[in-house]
């Protein structure tokens, strides 16, 4: 494998220690910049890979994300935002981190080390065909990465390789790889920085394409969100009113008469004549919420 350009030193970090504040963090903030543009050259296989993670949740498998130290973060962060942000169930998706809950109060870095326990997580958590595993690792050789990616993979599942390192050991049995080139830290080895930045915004992307591949998007708005507080309720109430034009007041009523469910109160503001026609439209649209408001419109 070449040299990890995310161990080496950044070209204009030395006497960082010794700058002032001022420029020491221009510095850090241009290398956070530098990092979010090596997304740009991964937008394909980001798009390749919420195709195979929206396939597998269309078809009831399940998605996984696993990852050690600062990726297993990023990658739960995308994991947990799901089923609200775009009513995926929980059930449906699963979050492998090193050391679990252990490592949300103390992020140990021995856990990234144990291939036997992430062999097990994956195990434990029945991960195999039918679902797709999503494995982060900035250096792209994190044990635990690795193993849970093989394991996975041994079990059928679909495998989802995303790493800041070319040739990375992640990426050579994986069906889709993300690189995510990002230059050296500007505090070396430091990849919860750069690297981190770009995990997260590919995180991002690879998520908001899954929900809209789901047909959980329309014009903009999370049209399947899970409204379970007093701000979300707000949000599904406006994503009503701005799609269909219905007032306020009007949103909220249909919101009711649905259940909560953002996607059913707009069909019952376009034209659906009850829940019942408003439900058999979204199964027939595969619950593609545009495809569902042509058919009550029809």
């Amino acid at each position: 494998m070449p040299s990890a350009k995310t161990e080496e030193r950044h070209d204009n970090a030395k006497g960082l220690d010794v700058m002032r504040p001022e420029l020491a963090l221009r510095l850090l903030a241009a290398g956070q910049q530098e990092a979010a543009r090596s997304v740009d050259q991964a937008i394909e296989p980001i798009s390749a890979a919420a195709d195979l993670a929206a396939g597998v949740l269309a078809s009831g498998g399940r998605l996984a994300y696993a990852g050690a130290g600062s990726s297993g973060l990023m990658a739960m962060a995308d994991a947990l935002e799901l089923p609200g942000t775009y009513g995926i169930a929980q059930e449906r998706i699963v979050i492998l981190i090193a050391g679990g809950a252990a490592s949300l109060t103390d992020l140990a870095g021995g856990y990234e080390d144990d291939m036997e326990l992430a062999r097990a997580d994956v195990r434990s958590a029945g991960i195999g065909t039918g679902d797709c595993l999503i494995s982060a690792s900035a250096s792209g050789s994190t044990p635990y990465a690795l193993a849970a990616a093989d394991e996975a993979r041994k079990h059928g599942a679909s495998v989802i390789g995303m790493a800041n390192n070319a040739g990375a050991p992640l990426f050579e049995h994986a069906d889709v790889s993300i690189l995510l080139e990002t230059p050296p830290e500007v505090v070396s080895g430091s990849t919860r920085m750069g690297a981190g930045t770009a995990q997260k915004i590919a995180f991002n992307m690879f998520s908001t394409m899954v929900g809209i591949r789901l047909g959980h998007v329309l014009d903009g708005h999370m049209v399947n969100l899970r409204a379970d507080n007093a701000k979300l309720r707000g949000r599904a109430i406006r994503i009503v009113s701005d799609i269909t034009g219905v007032s306020a007041a009007e949103g909220d009523r249909l919101l009711g008469l649905a259940g909560g469910s953002v996607k059913l109160a707009i069909l019952l503001a376009s034209g659906a004549r009850d829940l019942a026609h408003a439900e058999e439209a979204l199964d027939r649209a595969d619950r593609n919420l545009r495809r569902a408001v042509a058919i009550v419109g029809a």
